[in-house]
Parts: C-alpha cells; structure tokens; sequence
C-alpha cells in the first residue's frame, strides 16, 4: 500500500537520497554525491527561508518518490495556488501509482489550504510525464509562458 504525508525533519536522510537520485536520474551527474545531497538538505529543507514542502510516498516504510512544492499567494478568487516544482518517484517503484499518489494527494493539501489551483510544469521531450498529466486530467496551459534567469544572466541582472 502506498501511502503519502508531509515530509517533516525526521525525514531527512530519506529526502537526501531523494534528492541524490533525482540530481542523477534528470542530471547524470558523477560528481554528484549522497554527503553533498545530504548537506544540502540539512541545510535547505525546514528552514524559514526555504518556503517549499514535500510530500513524500513511501510504501512498506521506503521511500519511493516526492513531489516538492510551494503555496503561492495570491490566486484567483482570493484563494492560493499550489506549485509543483518536482514530481519523482525511483525507478524501482514507477508504474505503481507512485506519481498518481503524490499527485491526489497534492490534489488534497491544496484543498485543504483554500487553495483554487495546481500548476506544475513539465520538460516537453519528457513524453512519459506529458501522457501521465493527461492521463489524469490536466490541461496545457497555453497562454503562459515560462521564463528563467540563469548563471551569467542571473548574476549579471542581480548586479
């Protein structure tokens, strides 16, 4: 049975390999390291600062995926916006409605906070996760376009 909730502190070094096989799956980073991973959610996740939460699916205990998302205010009809920024669920574990999980219970916590939508993006070569959002209902937005400052850029517009 899969279940989902909240991530919270405890879960640290669960979200650390997480994070470590998500940096490897869409990255393929060598360099990258589960100590690096580590630090950097002890140093990140649950702190004021961060403004993100992650709802964690684990079946028979183990960690299986998250999906990492903030609240945004405001919405339409004075209400908030849940954004997904990640969806990921291990390799292992796809197929077996580990991302439906994560999704409906996203679907929830929004509800829950008074929330009236849910955004998320998604990689346009990344076919598998296009079919998946259709698959549950999900529309494009087509009059939105997504922007990004990076690098160079960002330094060089933050100066």
């Amino acid at each position: 049975m899969i279940t989902t909730r909240l991530a919270t502190p405890a879960d640290t070094a669960a979200l650390a390999e997480l994070f470590y096989r998500i940096d490897l799956h869409y990255f393929g980073h060598r360099r990258s390291s589960r100590e690096a991973s580590a630090r950097y959610v002890a140093r990140n996740l649950f702190q004021t600062h961060c403004g993100v939460s992650i709802m964690l699916a684990e079946q028979d205990g183990q960690a299986m995926g998250l999906a990492s998302f903030s609240l945004l205010y405001p919405a339409p009809e004075y209400g908030g916006q849940l954004f997904m920024k990640d969806l990921f669920a291990i390799q292992e574990a796809r197929g077996r409605g580990i991302g439906k999980a994560l999704m409906q219970a996203l679907a929830r916590h929004a509800l829950k906070t008074g929330c009236k939508r849910m955004d998320w993006t998604a990689e346009r070569g990344n076919a598998d996760a296009i079919e998946f959002y259709r698959r549950i209902g999900a529309g494009i937005v087509e009059e939105k376009v997504y922007y990004r400052l990076t690098d160079e850029t960002l330094k060089a517009f933050a100066a």
